[in-house]
C-alpha cells in the first residue's frame, strides 16, 4: 500500500479518492478535531458517505467488552464518535481490503502499489491480462503502465524482461502450459492538467494589425427603405384561423409549474 501523504487530511478535505490514503485511527482523529465545527455537524451524512466508500462502519448499539472483542478479532478499530451534543456513539471501523479485481475502482487504483496490483490480478483464477474485462483493464490502465508478453518457458527471461525490470516495472508470471505470460506493471506519475486561461480583449484594445478584417462575403448591403411599399409587399393582419369566441390563454398558463 502506498504511504499516506505528509499533509494530514481533515473531514473537509477528504473525498472518495484520497480517503483511501487514511487508516482507521485517522477516522477517529478527524471526527475528534471536527466536534465543534457547526458546518461538519450540519453535513455529517455527507462525510459519513465518503468514509463509507472505503471503510466498513458498524455502529455498536450495545457497547460491551465482549462485543468490542468480536469486532476487534475481525480487524475493526473501535472508537467514540461525537457528531453533536445529542449524538454520540461507538463506531467499529475497518478499511476495505482490495483483494479481487472487482474491488478496483477509479478512486482507489492510484492508492495501491504495482506489487499489490499484480497480487490482485494473480487471484483472478490465473487467467492473465486478457481474461480481465475491458472495464477493469481501463481502471487499471488509468493508474498503471501495463505491458505483456507470452513466450516459451525457456525464453521468458529475455532482453525485454530484464529491460522492464531495470525500468522499475513489477512483473507477474503466469504459466500457461509450455508458455509463460508476463504482465509488467508500473505506476503512472500523476500529472496535473494545466488550466487554460482565456483573456477576453475588446477590439478597441487590439493593435491596429490585429483587428479582424471583414470578409467581403460577410458585408451585407443595408436595405433601401426608400422603396415604395404596396399591399403586395407587406400585410398588417394575419389570419390565425382561431375561433373569436375562444379566449386567449393567459401567460400564467405557461408558468414554471406546468413545465
Amino acid at each position: 500500500m502506498k504511504q499516506s501523504p505528509k499533509k494530514s487530511l481533515t473531514l473537509k478535505t477528504i473525498n472518495k479518492s484520497n480517503i483511501w490514503d487514511v487508516q482507521e485511527n485517522d477516522i477517529f482523529r478527524m471526527w475528534s478535531l471536527a466536534e465543534k465545527d457547526a458546518e461538519i455537524k450540519d453535513n455529517a451524512r455527507h462525510y459519513t458517505d465518503i468514509i463509507s466508500s472505503a471503510f466498513d462502519i458498524e455502529i455498536l448499539k450495545i457497547d460491551k467488552p465482549e462485543i468490542r472483542k468480536k469486532f476487534e478479532e475481525r480487524g475493526f478499530k473501535i472508537g467514540q464518535i461525537k457528531i453533536d451534543d445529542s449524538t454520540k456513539g461507538t463506531w467499529a471501523v475497518k478499511k476495505r481490503p482490495i483483494l479481487r479485481v472487482t474491488d478496483l475502482t477509479y478512486e482507489n487504483i492510484r492508492h495501491i502499489s504495482a506489487a499489490k496490483l499484480l497480487e490482485v490480478i494473480d487471484r483472478n483464477f490465473g487467467g492473465g491480462w486478457e481474461s480481465l474485462s475491458q472495464s477493469i483493464r481501463d481502471i487499471i490502465e488509468s493508474g498503471f503502465d501495463i505491458s505483456t508478453s507470452t513466450l516459451p518457458k525457456d525464453c521468458v527471461h529475455s532482453g525485454m524482461y530484464n529491460k522492464k525490470i531495470a525500468d522499475g516495472f513489477e512483473v507477474l508470471e503466469i504459466p500457461k502450459g509450455n508458455w509463460v505470460e508476463s504482465i509488467f506493471a508500473k505506476e503512472k506519475p500523476e500529472v496535473e492538467r494545466p488550466r487554460l486561461k482565456i483573456e477576453k480583449r475588446d477590439e478597441d484594445e487590439l493593435p491596429e494589425d490585429e483587428h479582424p478584417e471583414e470578409d467581403e462575403d460577410d458585408i451585407q448591403e443595408e436595405p433601401n427603405f426608400d422603396e415604395a411599399l404596396d399591399e403586395n409587399t407587406y400585410r398588417t393582419t394575419f389570419d390565425l384561423g382561431t375561433d373569436p369566441n375562444v379566449d386567449a390563454g393567459d401567460l400564467s398558463d405557461f408558468s414554471e409549474d406546468d413545465e
